[in-house]
């Protein structure tokens, strides 16, 4: 009997010591849990990544550890945050978060934009847009969600019109009313894919994004025939799963990459071809 009792105090005593140490250890502010001070972001190379590993000290300063995990395309980073393996990623603009969030599915939300990448359009044949001949062949990105934005950006330059009444953001190839040039528009290419379709002498003009134009050792400001003005739309954010845009570490991380030590890091590296914002 004695020996029963004994085992029995104990088994109560060693659960209730497992019971405090998870308590101690897992539990603490609001609704006693304890929040993450680690946050897994993923994000293009170029200059997405960079600018992250640029914030890495300042968000150690506000008590974080940030790791960076870089992709090369635009489809798996939202995968990724939408399964977990990301606490958030730093790759795309505004309408293609939009548009994958409502082709997918995605509950994710915008936690702050970042910075804005203006699109260059680029030519081993021509030094301006006036020079492109009757029927060029015109190389954009396979993504519907840049073809507005390429599309906009033309009928500023006085290439196309576009039909009266279409909102422009969602603007597509068959929403051309006025192509005086006959322009050819070919879509096959995935944005990755651009600066070597370009290197490789392909098309008259090819639009790439100004993250794989740096990335493959272009520079969108001496190299392109035309670029797009820095008041573009098409801002780039950090997104997260919905709810998770008040974390500490997510406020945090946005604010770091709104500081000025930030901003200025922008500025300087990428020489106006990559535009800091605070939005």
């Amino acid at each position: 009997m004695k020996k029963w009792l004994l085992a029995l105090l104990t088994l109560i005593l060693t659960a209730g010591l497992a019971a405090c140490g998870t308590s101690e250890d897992n539990t603490s502010g609001e609704g006693g849990k304890e929040e993450s001070k680690k946050i897994v972001v993923g994000a293009s190379n170029v200059p997405h990544a960079e600018i992250l590993e640029e914030a890495k000290a300042l968000l150690e300063e506000k008590g974080f550890e940030m790791e960076i995990k870089t992709f090369n395309d635009y489809v798996v980073p939202n995968q990724a945050l939408d399964s977990g393996e990301l606490d958030a990623n730093y790759f795309q603009h505004i309408p293609y978060l939009e548009s994958q969030m409502a082709e997918h599915g995605y509950k994710f939300e915008n936690a702050g934009g970042i910075h804005i990448e203006p699109i260059g359009v680029y030519s081993k044949e021509h030094t301006t847009l006036d020079d492109l001949p009757k029927g060029a062949h015109i190389i954009m990105s396979s993504s519907v969600a840049d073809h507005g934005r390429i599309l906009t950006m033309l009928e500023k330059e006085g290439l196309i019109t576009l039909k009266e009444g279409v909102e422009k953001v969602k603007a597509t190839i068959d929403d051309i009313a006025e192509n005086p040039k006959e322009l050819k528009f070919d879509t096959e290419y995935e944005a990755a894919l651009l600066p070597q379709i370009f290197n490789n002498g392909e098309g008259d003009a090819v639009l790439i994004n100004s993250n794989y134009a740096i990335d493959a050792g272009l520079n969108p400001l001496k190299d392109s025939i035309a670029i797009e003005e820095s008041d573009s739309p098409y801002v780039n954010v950090i997104a997260v799963r919905e709810g998770d845009a008040d974390k500490p570490a997510i406020k945090a991380l946005v604010e770091v990459l709104h500081s000025k030590e930030i901003q200025d890091f922008i500025l300087e590296k990428y020489e106006g071809a990559v535009v800091p914002v605070k939005e």
